[in-house]
């Protein structure tokens, strides 16, 4: 059977404030809606499934990611999630730039957990605390091309 990777939907407590971070990021908006009814109520396996979203794309057309911020149910604040955490705790992106993706970040109050670093003189790269405590992979390739 083939498969394909859609996208990955991410939780955010402000959709605009998700939506401008990874945007000027580089990735577009493809659409947003607002959605509800017994179809997302099936699909999600939430009663009440109500949410406003918003699908992205990196620039190359490859990677989506889709927002989404609750209106119903209650969206549940939970504690931002630790590197260590078993389960899904970043989205990773490479940049042309790493110090200016960072100043990018910096501008949305979002910066690196601990420094960067590089891995084997091949990627400059960092965590960075994202919008809704998003952990947020920025990585720099050294030796392009």
């Amino acid at each position: 059977m083939p498969i394909k990777l859609e996208n990955v939907g991410i939780a955010v407590r402000d959709l605009e404030a998700a939506i401008s971070f990874f945007t000027d990021l580089g990735l577009t908006v493809l659409g947003r809606d607002t959605v509800r009814g017994e179809w997302t109520d099936t699909a999600v396996g939430l009663d009440g499934n109500h949410a406003r979203i918003a699908m992205l794309q990196t620039p190359e057309g490859t990677g989506r990611l889709e927002l989404f911020e609750y209106i119903h149910p209650d969206a549940i604040e939970t504690e931002p999630t630790r590197p260590n955490e078993i389960g899904m705790h970043r989205i990773a992106f490479s940049v042309d730039d790493i110090e200016a993706a960072l100043e990018i970040a910096a501008r949305h109050g979002c910066h690196p957990l601990r420094g960067v670093a590089t891995y084997k003189d091949v990627y400059k790269l960092t965590y960075v605390r994202g919008p809704s405590g998003i952990i947020v992979m920025l990585a720099e390739e050294l030796q392009k091309g």
